[in-house]
């Protein structure tokens, strides 16, 4: 007896490959879907694998028809031939004992008159696969349980390499574990590693929602104020963003600063208005600041650049309040905090939740080029709640910012190159 397996695309392929070899004689006795693994698995094309069997005397066309055959008990006419039993039982005498017996106790096969000799392999066939089903049950369970467990495994390990990525990438550790504990919440104990990696993706890319970059004002000019300690790059990041909305929006931008601690801040911000050949002004107090409102009410933005100060003091930081409400009722305002990306988290936190008394804010991140981790943007995202807008790599004006890419940052969090 020959058994064999095939495996291809298709059923009808797989069968056709087992006749091309073994003839057309071939009997199927099972058909089964293989499982697909690996982590790109998804990829694969579906496999199914065909067991035959045929009789190793090489009549594989068909069976020998001079063998003579035991007419069953209720035929009429039914006569015990002795010689015909011997030479039966001596053949079967060749096969395994509990084979053997099983083909024994079946009944025979009943063959419709007119039909001619003929073998008994089918039936032989019908015992034999029901012998080895018995004998490979408990195997492939156990197989089965082995698999499943090592898939477990690895799908515990993979989730592991994503947790101690996200750490290396200083995600802190509490926003780390709520996202590996939410993605265990909502999946499956069977979920394929490729879908356990797209939750993860789609998950983090929520968290840090949809970018809010600098919007026109529905009527008359937007004022917006750019806010944060010093040393950050605020008045490079109001150049870069001023050259956007000139050059390519042509649009009409008054440059003003309230940084009257450091004469280089306010020079900077001069040289870049001289090039963008666009209004610049100093303002003192909140009377130039409601005057300026005056003067440049037809112009599309008012971007203000603040003087930066330690979130730990406490006069500074209430009158950059007073300088920011003092044009409500009087145009649109919108206000952004400028934070390094090389600031330690615990330093980011303090200055987030001192400037968050001050007025609602918006995210910019600066230096991305200086860090070779971005999980601080994830950190204050969650922290805060605010939306991020931009983020700097550069100090080439305008050519290095850029709207901030939740999919970009979830990509290198996760381990994807730059």
């Amino acid at each position: 007896m020959i058994i064999k397996k095939y495996q291809a695309k298709t059923e009808t392929e797989a069968i056709n490959r087992a006749k091309k070899e073994l003839g057309p004689g071939v009997v199927i006795m099972n058909v089964r879907k293989l499982k697909k693994k690996g982590l790109f698995s998804f990829l694969k094309s579906q496999m199914v694998e065909v067991t035959v069997a045929m009789e190793e005397d090489g009549n594989r066309a068909e069976a020998p028809v001079s063998r003579p055959v035991a007419k069953p008990l209720t035929e009429p006419g039914y006569k015990e031939d002795p010689g015909q039993f011997a030479a039966a039982t001596e053949r079967e005498s060749l096969l395994p004992d509990e084979l053997l017996k099983s083909t024994m106790e079946r009944p025979s096969v009943y063959r419709e008159p007119g039909v001619q000799g003929g073998s008994r392999i089918e039936e032989r066939l019908e015992n034999l696969q029901t012998l080895l089903e018995k004998q490979l049950k408990p195997a492939e369970e156990e197989k089965i349980d082995k698999e499943a467990e090592k898939e477990k495994d690895e799908l515990a390990a993979f989730v592991q390499l994503l947790y101690n990525m996200m750490l290396e990438n200083e995600v802190n550790e509490k926003y780390a574990n709520e996202i590996i504990d939410e993605i265990e919440k909502n999946s499956s104990a069977n979920l394929p590693i490729d879908a356990v990696l797209s939750n993860v993706y789609q998950k983090m890319i929520l968290k840090f929602g949809r970018p809010m970059n600098i919007q026109q004002a529905k009527a008359g000019p937007k004022v917006v104020f750019f806010i944060g300690p010093t040393g950050v790059g605020k008045t490079t990041t109001i150049a870069k963003i001023a050259s956007r909305f000139r050059v390519d929006e042509k649009k009409n931008i008054v440059l003003l600063t309230a940084d009257t601690y450091r004469i280089a801040a306010a020079e900077q911000l001069r040289t870049y208005a001289n090039i963008l050949e666009v209004p610049f002004r100093v303002i003192y107090s909140e009377d130039d600041m409601r005057q300026a409102l005056r003067d440049f009410g037809a112009y599309d933005y008012i971007m203000v650049d603040t003087a930066g100060h330690s979130h730990q003091n406490d006069s500074q930081r209430e009158n950059m309040s007073s300088l920011i409400h003092c044009v409500d009722g009087s145009a649109e305002r919108e206000v952004f905090l400028v934070l390094s990306a090389t600031t330690k988290y615990k330093d980011l936190v303090g200055i987030a939740d001192s400037y968050r008394s001050i007025a609602d804010y918006k995210l910019i991140f600066t230096k991305l080029d200086e860090t070779s981790t971005l999980g601080n943007l994830l950190n204050l995202k969650l922290h805060t709640g605010a939306a991020l807008s931009y983020v700097t790599c550069g100090q080439n004006v305008p050519d290095d910012i850029e709207n901030f890419n939740p999919q970009k940052t979830v990509k290198q969090l996760l381990g994807g190159k730059k």
